[in-house]
């Protein structure tokens, strides 16, 4: 079976050229047939470049050296116009594919303090706001005791995870364990002098050193970092004012 190339623009301005061997014309002549809108352009640049070969031709030597000039940059124009117009389709895909690229190999490495809606978080933070509401929900049900007794160093022993020192005043009203792809997470339910914020640190699979970041998700603010092998969110309602203040402060103490 004979496979034939897709026919390109790069055929058809060669088409118009005459630059083309017979097999190819042909080939860029049945593709045309069948689409009447590419043909239409195609015969008018044909067009253009006979009447502007058929001036050129019959100008007398007498002519003005000027116009016959510019008739030939006016002619030359058309092969670098299209010329033109298939580097820049080039260009936007290079564009695009190294866009998806960069995407791909940095996801999740933001450096502004805030993040644009349509920019996926990464997927810990998606995690740290699953956690908060599983917890809120808990709370609503009067059989499930919170788990008050917290100590940071029996954390670190069980889980690996190093949890960052709390401000003088904050104190911690339940504590839970969650399952993550990568190994146990935590979650600190805190009580900051009267207001409720979430503390999630889990291991994302990858080692980082990433500044405070912030993300309104679902109806709750978002900062969140990471420190080598652990990634940080401090989760807390929609009202929240200084949330990335706080979280700088913790994330300072892990230093």
């Amino acid at each position: 079976m004979t496979i034939i190339d897709p026919v390109i623009d790069a055929d058809l301005d060669a088409y118009v050229d005459g630059e083309l061997d017979v097999a190819r014309r042909i080939v860029v002549e049945t593709y045309l047939s069948s689409h009447p809108v590419t043909a239409a352009k195609v015969m008018a640049d044909l067009s253009i470049r006979g009447e502007l070969r058929l001036a050129l031709a019959a100008a007398p030597s007498t002519g003005r050296a000027e116009t016959r000039e510019a008739a030939r940059r006016l002619e030359r124009g058309l092969s670098y116009d299209r010329i033109l117009s298939s580097l820049q389709r080039i260009a936007a895909v290079a564009v695009l594919v190294g866009a998806g690229w960069v995407a791909h190999t940095s996801f999740g490495a933001f450096t502004a303090t805030e993040v644009s809606a349509s920019v996926p978080p990464p997927l810990f933070v998606e995690d740290a706001v699953r956690a908060y509401r599983a917890t809120k929900t808990r709370d609503q049900i009067a059989s499930q005791r919170a788990v008050t007794a917290y100590n940071a160093d029996d954390i670190r022993a069980a889980t690996a995870i190093l949890m960052p020192a709390l401000p003088q005043g904050w104190s911690v009203s339940d504590v839970e364990v969650y399952p993550s792809d990568f190994g146990p997470s935590v979650e600190l339910t805190i009580n900051a002098q009267g207001q409720r914020l979430s503390l999630f640190a889990a291991r994302p699979g990858s080692f980082a050193v990433e500044k405070v970041n912030h993300i309104a998700l679902d109806g709750v603010q978002a900062a969140y970092w990471q420190i080598g092998e652990v990634a940080y969110s401090l989760i807390a309602d929609g009202k929240a004012a200084n949330l990335d203040g706080q979280a700088e402060q913790l994330s300072r103490t892990l230093y």
